[in-house]
């Protein structure tokens, strides 16, 4: 995924980054400590891309992930995003993670089932962890067996999973870390 151009914006889980091209999104970057520090990233992935104002319709996906991070249940699954050079199997566990609503969580061997592969939840699991569009993509949404929140590969791991499921309202951390099963 080659990406033209990126933007940081202030969320309320931090500075976040998004990378687009003439096709959609191509990547998507939970905050790192600081605001440069997700700069620099941002550079180091997309070597190319130049840092700009977002375009009109890339504003409206930053606007619209505000609004998912604020607590509207907001439905991404409609935002353009470039996966062309993402592996077949990565794009169909993308596909079937865009699925899951703002609020629910599916398991990763949930996730395997519906690609018809039910022994392969740990390679969706890897798929998700190499997920370039977070939240647009909503890997924070897959937990493993039993709803056990598994790992998460953003800086600040599943503590930053568990704050973006309870902004979504999924996460009832007075139960402990099961969460509704879609």
């Amino acid at each position: 995924m080659s990406a033209q151009a990126f933007a940081l914006f202030d969320s309320p889980i931090g500075s976040c980054g998004i990378a687009w091209n003439a096709k959609g999104i191509a990547g998507f970057h939970l905050p790192l400590a600081t605001a440069q520090a997700t700069r620099t990233r941002l550079q180091q992935r997309w070597a190319g891309a130049v840092e700009s104002p977002p375009p009109p319709g890339v504003q409206r996906v930053i606007d619209r992930v505000l609004a998912l991070l604020n607590g509207e249940a907001i439905d991404l699954t409609d935002i353009p995003v470039d996966l062309d050079d993402t592996p077949e199997f990565h794009r169909k566990v993308y596909e079937v993670a865009r699925t899951i609503p703002p609020g629910k969580t599916m398991t990763y061997g949930e996730i395997a089932k519906r690609l018809g592969a039910p022994h392969e939840s740990r390679e969706v699991g890897q798929a998700l962890g190499r997920n370039p569009i977070a939240i647009i993509v909503p890997c924070h949404r897959v937990l493993g067996a039993d709803g056990k929140m598994g790992g998460f590969s953003a800086s600040g791991g599943v503590a930053t999973k568990r704050r973006i499921l309870e902004i979504e309202g999924a996460a009832a951390l007075s139960a402990g870390p099961l969460f509704e099963q879609r």
